[in-house]
């Protein structure tokens, strides 16, 4: 990244006396590498020279859909049958175009908010479904931090999914009287770490993930931090539906949730299909219950340790890796679990 963006995004978005969070270095180990890191960028082909700030498609919502599995067809959303498709076909016949706002304060690129773009981003991930019937998904919705179980494998009940949750016009609480059966939980993870691993779209990202998941679960244990790499069973608890009665009550249930999040010092780590720049492998997101999401890319072992410190402890963000951010922008606010 130029001098010139970084500090640009310095006085952005990283001042914390200003717009948000501050910044931090990117590597904690001595270069070359004193800890036996693997650096498989050192035999990939990986871009190491394009500017990555401003590669990240702006999106209104992004959905992550349960498969179980860590690799998938090349182009998950036209794959007929899958909920990823479905979900397409719901998205393109029920979404209206959205204009993006007028501001007379742009932000940089790079960055932007979800309440300014109408794309709606379908990943499909490693996370396994607990709704007791095969045909149906469990589906994590971001950047608002929600899960929603019980999603029917059919363009019906990705229009119902759609309507209840999806709509650009909904807020996170999304609808709270509805006649479908879906049940809603807010996801309960300090952290949402994504990692690209979709083999048959760029084996780059294939041979990236399954190594920055080791390297993130031995850091955040290091930390003390609890890790999954599957989506813990919700149906224990009650759903968000079972505990309020309107959509004020269930806003107010969701933000309480959410905001007591960070202090539970857990993480889910979960690998995605193709969010695009697989040239700029290992490609990472990682999402804070504020809503707010950062893009990381050129992500090898080096990295993770100062990852997990500065942006999932401390919510810092490393403009040296940094690809681009949704809702990063909170004027007086000085770290990404600030409300």
């Amino acid at each position: 990244m130029s001098s010139r963006l970084t500090g640009k995004l310095r006085a952005f978005v990283f001042n914390s006396h200003n717009n948000g969070p501050k910044a931090a270095e990117c590597r904690s180990c001595a270069d070359p590498c004193n800890q036996d890191h693997d650096d498989f960028s050192s035999r990939l082909d990986i871009d190491m020279d394009s500017d990555m700030l401003g590669s990240v498609k702006p999106y209104h919502r992004q959905v992550v859909i349960s498969t179980g599995k860590t690799d998938w067809e090349k182009d998950v959303t036209e794959v007929e049958g899958t909920l990823a498709a479905l979900l397409t076909t719901a998205n393109s016949s029920l979404g209206t175009p959205k204009k993006p706002k007028s501001t007379n304060d742009p932000l940089p690129s790079g960055l932007f908010s979800h309440t300014e773009a109408g794309r709606l981003a379908i990943l499909n991930g490693s996370h396994r479904s607990f709704s007791p019937d095969e045909l149906e998904e469990t589906v994590i919705v971001l950047p608002d931090f929600i899960v929603v179980s019980g999603v029917p494998r059919t363009l019906a009940g990705a229009e119902a999914f759609w309507k209840a949750a999806l709509d650009p016009a909904l807020d996170r609480a999304g609808v709270t009287h509805r006649l479908d059966n879906l049940n809603t939980w807010v996801l309960p993870y300090s952290c949402l770490i994504l990692l690209c691993s979709h083999k048959r779209r760029d084996k780059r990202c294939a041979v990236a993930a399954p190594m920055l998941e080791k390297t993130f679960q031995q850091y955040l244990e290091r930390e003390g931090w609890e890790v999954h790499t599957d989506l813990h069973d919700l149906t224990s608890a009650p759903s968000l539906e079972l505990q309020a009665s309107s959509t004020i009550e269930k806003e107010q249930l969701i933000e309480s949730q959410l905001k007591s999040l960070h202090a539970e010092h857990r993480a889910l780590i979960l690998r995605n299909s193709h969010v695009g720049g697989h040239k700029f492998a290992g490609n990472c997101i990682i999402y804070t219950p504020r809503g707010a999401g950062v893009w990381y890319g050129r992500v090898t072992p080096h990295e993770v340790e100062s990852i997990v410190k500065h942006t999932v402890i401390d919510g810092q963000v490393l403009p040296t890796i940094f690809r681009g951010g949704l809702d990063l922008v909170c004027r007086g606010k000085k770290t990404l679990y600030d409300w």
